[in-house]
């Protein structure tokens, strides 16, 4: 079974109150487009963030082309953009693309720093 393929769900604004501002873990959410090549490049990198994260976060995302709603709301104004969520507040932003190494430091920096909830993705340190 490719676990890969059974985290990463594609939401849109009928369900992106109930799957990431009332969530009740940390929630990354990828603004991406089908045509666009940075986002199918960041399609394998969210595979591996949401293997390392599981049960820790959850990865999400939204097609911003399907979702222009979201998108305004939300200030995207390039693809892809990755937004982190705790508690329904973003806390973390990411624009282009970005390796696995590069969001998990972000997300790790963030747990450090007390900004979001205490979060361990792909250790066995404590936090």
């Amino acid at each position: 079974m490719n676990l890969s393929k059974t985290q990463i769900v594609e939401i849109g604004e009928t369900h992106f109150e109930s799957e990431v501002l009332r969530s009740k873990q940390p929630v990354l959410v990828a603004f991406c487009t089908t045509w666009s090549r940075p986002c199918h490049v960041i399609h394998a990198v969210l595979d591996e963030v949401a293997i390392a994260c599981v049960g820790v976060m959850k990865v999400v995302k939204v097609n911003a082309d399907n979702n222009p709603d979201l998108s305004l709301w939300y200030a995207i104004q390039s693809i892809p953009t990755l937004l982190y969520f705790v508690d329904g507040t973003v806390r973390a932003k990411v624009v282009g693309t970005a390796s696995k190494e590069a969001i998990l430091a972000k997300l790790q920096a963030l747990s450090r720093g007390g900004v979001s909830k205490s979060i361990t993705i792909g250790t066995n340190e404590e936090n």
